[in-house]
Order: structure tokens, then sequence, then C-alpha cells
């Protein structure tokens, strides 16, 4: 058998998240139909973690066995994105790996990031592709806020109910806050993270932009470890999975 790595990017809109589910689109159950009839034998695709409906992705990282050696990688990437780019998803890289690596359970680092889109007028050539806030956010005391995510912490407030983690304490290497005109990305890293964690660290880092709380308000939340009193969470449409870190 044969171990290959691809990369992928994907537009989420228009699927139900990346894991396959008994009714509706995945970006798993596609990539895995795809390469399975272009190589001629049932492939099973593993990813390096799950993404949500709605989500999109720079780089996600999958691998897959198969008995079939990939001679020419570039007819291969050509081939697959025929099928693949009609549905927004395109594999920008493939490589051969040795059996100890795993998409999943060999990553050291997972990067997140979350756009913002701060002005009055709606987004056209970004619909789809960031949180649109017309209201205008404060960034120095979301700066602060962000700071105070960083470290080894139990992040119960922004797990979702139906998280499976085993717990709910999280390293986070670094929160960073950008902006260019009137787009805000941040910028999440840690090796893992909790279901709907960086959308509800967003929302609750909103709630500091927009001074509905005080950096007090918004550290009792964090060490409150309740669900109930975190922000809503942000849309999926401003969350992209941008690079896996091996």
């Amino acid at each position: 058998m044969f171990r290959y790595q691809i990369l992928i990017e994907y537009e989420g809109t228009n699927f139900r998240g990346w894991q396959v589910q008994k009714k509706g689109k995945t970006i798993q159950g596609l990539i895995q139909e795809k390469i399975s009839k272009l190589l001629k034998e049932k492939i099973i695709l593993f990813g390096s973690g799950r993404t949500d409906a709605g989500v999109h992705a720079i780089e996600q990282s999958a691998h897959f066995d198969c008995k079939n050696k990939i001679i020419k990688f570039d007819k291969f990437l050509k081939s697959i994105n025929y099928f693949l780019n009609k549905e927004s998803v395109a594999i920008i890289k493939v490589k051969k790996r040795n059996d100890d690596f795993h998409s999943r359970f060999s990553a050291k680092m997972r990067v997140y990031k979350y756009i913002i889109i701060n002005r009055l007028s709606a987004p056209v050539l970004d619909n789809n592709r960031g949180w649109h806030i017309i209201k205008k956010l404060d960034l120095e005391i979301m700066k602060k806020g962000a700071k105070k995510l960083v470290g080894r912490k139990d992040f119960s407030t922004f797990r979702a109910s139906s998280c499976r983690a085993k717990s709910p304490v999280k390293t986070m290497k670094m929160v960073k806050i950008k902006s260019l005109k009137d787009k805000i990305e941040i910028e999440f890293r840690s090796q893992s993270f909790l279901q709907q964690q960086v959308r509800s660290m967003v929302g609750c880092l909103k709630y500091l932009g927009e001074k509905k709380w005080s950096l007090k308000k918004f550290e009792s939340v964090m060490r409150s470890k309740n669900r109930i009193l975190c922000a809503p969470p942000a849309p999926p449409e401003g969350l992209y999975l941008a690079r896996i870190i091996y």
C-alpha cells in the first residue's frame, strides 16, 4: 500500500462540513468519491480535523492509502481538479508519505484565521467569506482580550455542547489580530481546538470591540467555564482552516 498526503483548498459555503454524513454534501465525501473513481479502487480519506458547515480552508491536510502507485503527481492533480474545481474545491499539492504519517495524529499545530469585514457597506466580492460587522470595532481592546486567551487554560466557556473532546483544557500558542483598511484578521494557533472554540472566542472578542463588554467582564466570562455566559458564536463564513504544521 502507498500513503499520500494531500493539501486542499475549499469554499465551504455549499457543504455540510468536512466529515461524511448520511445526508448532504461534504468535502471528505466528495474527494473520497472522486479519488476512488480516478484510481479505480475504494479509498478512505483521513482529514487533519473537521470543519463545520460553511467554514473554508486555505490548506486543509488529509491522507489516504491506495494499492495503485501515483506515478505523475502533475497528471493526478490536473485530473482530480477537473472534477473538484466545479464544486469550489481544489487539491493544491500531493506528497508521498511513510506509513507512520497521519494527517490528524501527526499534527503539531493547527492554524485558523477569522476574517471580519468592518464597514458600513455589505461585501460583494467577499460575500460568504467574512463576517460583516457595521459598528466600528475597537481593535486595541480586542488585542488586549486576545492576549488573555493565550496559554494553557480550561476553554469550557467556548465549547459547543455537542463537543466530544475528552478535556476542555487546551494550550493556545498564539492569538494575533491585524487589520488592513476595513478587513480584520484574527489568527489562532494551537495543537488542537474544541468544537466551535474559535468562533465562540471571536464572538466574545466582538463584544469587547463593540464595548458591550469590558475587559474585566471578558475575563470573568472566560474563567466562569460556563457556556451559557459566552457571546453568540461568530458565523462560519468568516472562518478559515489556514494551515496544519507537522
